[in-house]
């Protein structure tokens, strides 16, 4: 097939009336030759005529959608000074927007000789993902975001395929794919829970790591990236029938679903790392590209990677090709599939350039000046594991937000009854000022969560003291052993019904504790229905039963009780607060005593102090609506009580008229004006006493 010179950009196979150009940039590469694959796996080889900057392209008439693709690079095999060229290696393009095939894990997938010394020479085609190219044609219709402001986002974390492959009410056909995911009985559910937005574990293409697959699991959250620009073939119902290159069309079909039922669509990047590992990992795509541009490697020991991830590798933010490679996929999944926004996996790593975490690095200051990436959610997971600068909370750039795990370590410490820790749980409940209000930012700089897919359960977090790990096939080793949990005197399953009642209260507290928070709350999904990964608290590589939504057992009570939560967060404004109380505006937040009478400073510091009440002033808030009007509330009073006994806790006297009712008890689910039957109890007025039982939450709402 004759190949013209084409052009060097965009970067990429971009189709045209009549074939395809083609280009790859690889800076040190001496020749690049595109591999056009027949579906019987025969290749007819194409080597690229043209190169400027760094850039190798050609045009190819005839070439479209449906063509399976792949590059052989040729170059230096000289790892000491940074490159790992292989021409035997087929590799994935890095901007394919789709990719099919499974990876078999011989010898053929290695870049490097098993004795060393040199390249394998092993010819990895038929043993690797193939890249495919697609007709992104789709029609969106009348397709918009919600665009919800973050005050008013609750985050619901869920796995494409967990979510949906057990739900009876998904035919079984599309049960863990995306158009599972966008099936009315999913939609309804999340729908009807009440949360907008979900974010999604990744759903970049990626593959197993061969330490997994070889003790026979895979790597079920998607942490281990292959492609940036291509949705996972393994959650596409299309693909599973056998439509080439089908789930980029099936996704943007769940996308639009999502939207039309006014949800939200974040997804969990992983942009560190990708899925080669270290120098013995396989060589799949960018090694075999531009290794020495791609990945950053050790100063003064290029055949080592510079590992801030613990996956093997860290990609290079202080590269101009990486860093067009992360904004062109971003722009990608934001301007053509139509998502909202993106959480970065161990977004720390994103920030250093020459070593050290830099807010002024290069990776912040291009998406803060992106027209398209800074107008959508920015969420990052401010840490990674290098040997300084790894924990960044409260450092990323204003219009960013962030995971807050000091929130959830106080919360879980200070509801399991550690002394202490009152002044922080009414830091961490009212926006973790310490972190955020210094920096220009607003409370929904901070992303609040109990529990996350890294970690316990909500249900094993009262279930367990310690985690039990061994179907992960690494003698219990793997995981945090820092749980901060409580098993209620038993560790895991029981049937003994005190401890079951207390597990249960425990659960209502900690949601309830989150959602009356400042701040954007998140969910883990299967929290509400009492979802177990019996006691695993690392099940990353569990494809099974540890991992889906068991939803012939869902907890209904819970379900129920997280949905009222939310509907209070929902009807609400005053615990969507978007400033910091601080200055003239503290007073619409107060601090009382049990006894009702304010707090002191010897009252805070008072080790012993287990309880207060926090008084939200509805009618103080200055925000206002998108119609411009005022979101004046209802005040509410917020009774804490951490204690394992019963307190009584006396109404303040707030001098606001306010005649208070129940909304809602954590030790009692049939409680609260928001119970179906309602049953609110009695009106209360100040010094109006109001038992709060221990261990337990008491919100009352006061109108004037």
């Amino acid at each position: 097939m004759e190949i013209l010179p084409g052009r060097p950009l965009p970067v990429g196979v971009t189709l045209t009336s009549d074939g395809a150009n083609v280009s790859l940039v690889s800076a040190s590469a001496e020749s690049v030759t595109l591999c056009l694959l027949g579906a019987d796996g025969a290749e007819e080889r194409l080597p690229l005529p043209e190169r400027d900057f760094g850039v190798w392209h050609g045009f190819v008439p005839g070439m479209g959608p449906g063509q399976r693709y792949g590059f052989r690079v040729d170059g230096p095999y000289d790892p000491a000074k940074g490159h790992r060229f292989d021409p035997a290696k087929l590799l994935v393009d890095p901007t394919a927007r789709a990719l099919h095939g499974a990876l078999d894990y011989g010898p053929e997938i290695y870049g490097h000789a098993p004795s060393g010394g040199g390249p394998s020479g092993l010819d990895s085609a038929g043993h690797v993902p193939v890249s495919v190219v697609v007709d992104e044609s789709f029609d969106w219709g009348d397709d918009v975001s919600p665009g919800r402001r973050r005050a008013d986002s609750v985050l619901y974390e869920v796995h494409v395929k967990g979510f949906t492959q057990q739900h009876p009410d998904v035919p079984p056909e599309l049960r863990g794919t995306y158009a599972g995911l966008a099936h009315p009985a999913a939609v309804q559910h999340l729908v009807g829970l009440g949360v907008t937005a979900v974010e999604l574990l990744p759903v970049h293409h990626s593959v197993t790591e061969p330490s997994v697959h070889e003790r026979g699991l895979v790597n079920y959250w998607g942490y281990n990236t292959l492609g940036f620009f291509a949705p996972h073939e393994g959650y596409s119902a299309a693909a599973r029938a056998g439509q080439l290159g089908g789930q980029v069309a099936e996704f943007k079909s769940m996308v639009k679903a999502l939207h039309a039922a006014g949800l939200e669509v974040v997804l969990d990047v992983v942009y560190n790392h990708t899925a080669e590992g270290g120098p013995d990992g396989p060589t799949l795509s960018f090694r075999g590209i531009d290794n020495r541009n791609y990945y950053r490697l050790v100063p003064g020991d290029l055949a080592a990677y510079y590992d801030t991830t613990g996956c093997g590798n860290s990609l290079n933010t202080g590269s101009v090709l990486v860093l067009r490679l992360i904004m062109d996929s971003l722009r990608y999944w934001v301007e053509q599939m139509h998502v909202d926004g993106f959480r970065f996996d161990l977004a720390a790593t994103l920030g250093r350039e020459r070593g050290a975490f830099d807010l002024t690095s290069s990776f912040f200051d291009i998406i803060t000046q992106d027209p398209v990436l800074s107008t959508v959610t920015l969420i990052a997971e401010p840490w990674d594991v290098g040997q300084r600068d790894s924990y960044d909370a409260g450092r990323f750039p204003a219009m960013w937000s962030e995971w807050n795990g000091g929130f959830r370590d106080d919360v879980r410490d200070f509801w399991r009854g550690t002394a202490g820790l009152l002044p922080r749980y009414a830091t961490r409940i009212t926006g973790s000022a310490d972190l955020y209000a210094g920096a220009l930012r607003r409370p929904t700089a901070s992303v609040n969560f109990v529990t996350s897919h890294d970690g316990f359960t909500l249900h094993d977090l009262v279930s367990y003291d310690a985690k039990h790990n061994e179907a992960n096939g690494e003698r219990n080793r793997d995981g945090t052993d820092d749980n901060l949990s409580w098993n209620h005197g038993v560790e895991g399953p029981t049937t003994d019904p005190d401890v079951l009642a207390s597990r249960a209260q425990a659960q209502r507290t900690l949601l309830a504790a989150l959602l009356t928070s400042f701040g954007v709350p998140m969910l883990l999904g299967g929290d509400e229905v009492g979802r177990t990964q019996r006691g695993n608290n690392n099940a990353y590589c569990k494809d099974d039963e540890i991992s889906w939504f068991d939803w012939a057992n869902v907890d209904h009570e819970l379900l129920d009780f997280t949905k009222r939560l939310l509907r209070i967060r929902r009807e609400h404004p005053v615990l969507r607060r978007r400033r910091f109380l601080t200055g003239a505006e503290a007073h619409e937040v107060g601090w009382y005593q049990p006894s009702g009478t304010a707090m002191t400073d010897a009252s805070w510091h008072d080790g012993a102090a287990r309880a207060v009440a926090v008084h939200l002033d509805g009618q103080d808030d200055p925000d206002l609506a998108a119609d411009g009007t005022p979101l004046l509330d209802d005040d509410l009073l917020v009774c804490v009580n951490a204690w394992w006994e019963p307190l009584e806790f006396t109404i303040p006297e707030l001098d606001v008229g306010a005649t208070w009712t129940m909304l809602v008890d954590t030790a009692d689910p049939a409680a609260g004006e928001t119970a179906d039957p309602p049953r609110p109890g009695a009106p209360l007025t100040s010094g109006s006493r109001v038992g709060v039982a221990g261990r337990s939450i008491v919100v009352l709402r006061g109108r004037r």
